[in-house]
């Protein structure tokens, strides 16, 4: 068989206490694998650890300090080694200490004296297999890549079908996404739930598909029973999004209903008051106020920075929950950024803006 190059060779980590075990393994297994040794657990542990971790371990039980069946539990339950397979080299040859081995998350018991073939073989097969499920693991996860990506550019562009019913060029669903985002954090919100914001935002006016083109592009006041049927569109936006499992979709779903509810309980389509309103759906509202406050629309010319500003800080503790206030206040030099940026005369999204 030839043997790998040094440079490609998986590597293979030998823990022994014992000298003249870790040279037997390493004559059997070096002209095939890289080589790593340890000669106690702690010293094992701490080469697991690094940045180049070994594509297999052959660990012995028996060792002073920590002992391989410790060293391999701490293994399983790190998540960066714990699908690197453990194969238990040992004296222990008791069927009970192979049962306790594979239990612990070995995938191989080798009773010691070794045979080299026997070695070999195991250490290749594993390998083999370890090769397998990295590679699966790989697909999994671009496909997930892929279709994270998907639904993203789907709810976003379902946004922007809302949009493009009263909006020239459908940019307030970006620059109010990113208001939103950074208002998030700057009240202290994790990147995580601030960026599942800055998804799910997009969607809060989807349910304006569902408003006729009579009411919602009037130039003038809505009057008694027009107002009463755009008061329907956080609803009809839920229903389009539906009830799901999905964390994004349930956000989405969170936004198109709650955007409108304000905090002192006048607002609709259900009147909820204070923090029975969900924290998504009160930081969209002071996002989608402030965008459409500096924003010009046909019924109106739009507000400077500073008038929008303070009409959000007199509205705090009626329709706005007066906490987000200083966050808004914080974050309005990047929400500055976003506006001009994304300003209505640097005319509609691309594909690329939409990827932010």
């Amino acid at each position: 068989m030839n043997a790998p190059s040094k440079t490609t060779a998986p590597t293979i980590l030998l823990v022994d206490d014992t000298p003249e075990n870790l040279d037997v393994l390493s004559d059997v297994l070096s002209p095939h694998y890289q080589i790593k040794v340890a000669t106690n657990g702690e010293k094992a542990l701490r080469i697991m650890a690094g940045e180049h971790k070994p594509d297999l371990v052959l660990l012995d039980i028996m060792m002073p300090g920590i002992s391989g069946y410790e060293v391999c539990q701490r293994l399983k339950r790190n998540t960066d080694t714990r699908g690197v397979p453990v194969i238990f080299v040992t004296a222990m040859g008791e069927m009970e200490d192979e049962k306790k081995g594979l239990e612990l998350g070995a995938v191989d018991y080798i009773t010691k004296p070794i045979s080299p073939a026997i070695v070999l073989a195991r250490v290749r097969t594993h390998l083999a297999l370890y090769d397998q499920t990295r590679e699966l693991e790989r697909l999994v996860d671009q496909r997930t890549a892929e279709l994270q990506t998907t639904r993203l550019q789907i709810i976003r562009r379902l946004g922007r079908a809302a949009e493009f019913k009263d909006n020239e060029t459908g940019n307030h669903v970006i620059r109010m996404s990113h208001y939103a985002r950074l208002t998030a954090l700057a009240m202290g919100m994790s990147e995580a739930r601030a960026d599942l914001l800055f998804h799910a935002a997009p969607m809060h006016d989807v349910g304006k598909i569902g408003i006729p083109d009579h009411i919602l592009l009037k130039p003038g006041k809505l009057d008694a029973a027009e107002w009463e049927v755009m008061r329907q569109h956080p609803q009809m936006g839920a229903d389009i999004i539906g009830q799901h499992r999905d964390e994004l979709l349930q956000a989405a779903h969170s936004v198109a209903l709650t955007h409108h509810e304000k905090w002192d309980g006048s607002g609709y389509p259900h009147g909820l008051r204070g923090e029975e309103i969900p924290v998504f759906g009160r930081i969209v509202a002071i996002a989608d106020v402030f965008d459409a406050l500096t924003t010009a629309r046909p019924y109106k010319t739009a507000w400077s920075v500073d008038d929008a500003v303070a009409h959000i800080a007199a509205s705090a503790g009626q329709h706005f929950d007066p906490a987000l206030l200083a966050p808004f206040q914080a974050a309005l030099p990047q929400m500055l950024d976003i506006r001009a940026r994304y300003a209505e005369e640097n005319g509609a999204l691309t594909d690329l803006d939409l990827a932010d």
